[in-house]
């Protein structure tokens, strides 16, 4: 390991930050979040556990930051993918299907996004402080808002059920990245009795069928 130096002004310090974000975001792209530990962050980083403590509350705080930065990045690439996946001049419950596939489409190859949105609420938000809950959950917000503007872009037939239909599109993304990586014990169970897997979920058909269902809903109440 590295000797530690202290960084001494404010550009050195956040290109000390950057550089542990990008060890984590490496070591994401290796192993799911689960295993991911201060004590192997810091191994690879370079540097004390301590030391990375000194830019990080905790594990949970560079998590967190780590979901921002992936998610914004996904965002990002949504207005020109929907745009090219929604035809504006199909019918309101075709659109609402091309929604569900396309916004299905945009995450199925972000594994690492999927993982942190299913680590969210139970493990990310946790064992940290009021501080860092509260700057990271403005920046979901903000987030969440830029998906229901393009929702409503495409489909503004949904009114003010736009962000709602956003906000559970997220909780969607993590909760069938879940159930659709059983652990290894149900795996040899499946295997064991092939009759258990007959709800094996795949992920893609899965979200999509799920979205597909919540924005049909969605448009339907907005139509009351």
């Amino acid at each position: 390991m590295t000797s530690f130096q202290r960084a001494r002004s404010e550009e050195q310090r956040e290109i000390r930050r950057q550089a542990i974000l990008d060890t984590a975001a490496a070591m994401l792209d290796e192993m799911p979040v689960s295993a991911v530990s201060l004590n192997e962050l810091s191994r690879r980083a370079g540097l004390a556990k301590s030391n990375v403590m000194r830019y990080f509350e905790s594990r949970e705080a560079i998590l967190l930051e780590l979901l921002d930065r992936a998610w914004t990045g996904w965002t990002t690439g949504l207005p020109a993918l929907l745009s090219d996946r929604i035809d504006p001049t199909a019918g309101v419950g075709e659109r609402g299907e091309q929604f569900a596939a396309a916004i299905t489409a945009s995450v199925t190859g972000r594994s690492v996004l999927c993982d942190l949105f299913s680590a969210q609420a139970g493990v990310l938000e946790h064992n940290v402080s009021s501080e860092v809950a509260a700057r990271y959950k403005r920046a979901a917000l903000a987030n969440v808002a830029e998906l229901a503007a393009l929702a409503d872009a495409h489909l503004p037939e949904l009114g003010d059920e736009a962000s709602e239909l956003a906000a559970f599109t997220i909780m969607s993304i993590g909760a069938v990245w879940t159930h659709a990586r059983p652990s290894q014990a149900m795996l040899t169970a499946y295997e064991a009795d092939p009759s258990l897997a007959a709800r094996k979920m795949d992920f893609a058909t899965s979200l999509r069928q799920l979205l597909a269902t919540l924005t049909a809903g969605a448009l339907a109440r907005a139509s009351r």
